[in-house]
């Protein structure tokens, strides 16, 4: 959504005119660091699975070989330690909706595919360091996140959480990136700050505006990317050395 793309516009510079493909909006922009410009492509893709894994098809295309791919924004908070300013941090990722347990498959596989997808270690080693220094408000979680083609209410939560009971988020795009990610073997990670509580409990906040908790979203988000770039630099730094 557009409140979700803000921060990231707002924390960037144009690198070139920004431009839709059928429902997906694209902005080339820069992560000015200290020691180095990063080129981004941010990609707002409207709601749902579909539009998610059209946009980022789409942005492959454009970026074929991208140092690393985060699913930013806002989420459902699913998990009961889990509150609204939240950050969610994606260990693995799997579908709410999909059912195909009638044919042997695993809740939240798609037939044929894996039963979940993963951060890698590595990525998820650097964006546990990025979580460990974060200073912005709201506690950081990693672990399961969910995404599906339906809103996770407090009317069929109590199914999902049993069923899922290490997840801590939900939303309708984030497991269709990784699914395609990871048909690509493209380096993929989700970073989402949790504006509502699918079902909370009677002395929780429910909702946040999305606009504060994307901007939380945002900020770790070039907080790991920045981290990217000096783990990367430093890596390069050593390899001229020897």
């Amino acid at each position: 959504m557009d409140e979700e793309a803000g921060p990231f516009l707002d924390k960037t510079e144009v690198a070139a005119q920004d431009f839709m493909v059928g429902e997906a909006h694209y902005y080339p922009r820069t992560l000015k660091l200290e020691n180095s410009d990063v080129p981004l492509l941010l990609v707002r893709s409207k709601i749902g699975l579909v539009n998610a894994a059209t946009a980022f098809t789409v942005a492959l295309e454009l970026v074929p070989n991208p140092r690393v791919v985060i699913s930013a924004g806002t989420a459902g908070g699913l998990r009961q330690d889990i509150n609204v300013g939240d950050l969610a941090v994606g260990l693995d990722y799997t579908y709410t909706d999909a059912d195909a347990t009638a044919f042997g498959y695993v809740r939240g596989q798609v037939p044929g595919m894996p039963e979940k997808y993963s951060t890698s270690a590595e990525l998820l080693e650097v964006a546990r360091e990025a979580a460990a220094d974060y200073q912005g408000e709201g506690n950081v979680f990693v672990d399961t996140m969910l995404a599906g083609g339906s809103f996770v209410t407090a009317h069929n939560v109590k199914d999902t959480r049993e069923i899922f009971s290490q997840a801590i988020s939900t939303d309708m795009e984030t497991t269709a990136i990784a699914q395609v990610a990871s048909s690509r073997e493209v380096p993929f990670i989700a970073i989402r700050g949790i504006s509502d509580l699918c079902g909370p409990a009677a002395d929780q906040d429910f909702h946040m505006a999305g606009e504060i908790v994307s901007e939380r979203s945002a900020q770790l988000s070039t907080a790991l990317i920045a981290r990217l770039v000096q783990s990367e630099t430093h890596w390069l730094r050593e390899e001229n050395n020897d």
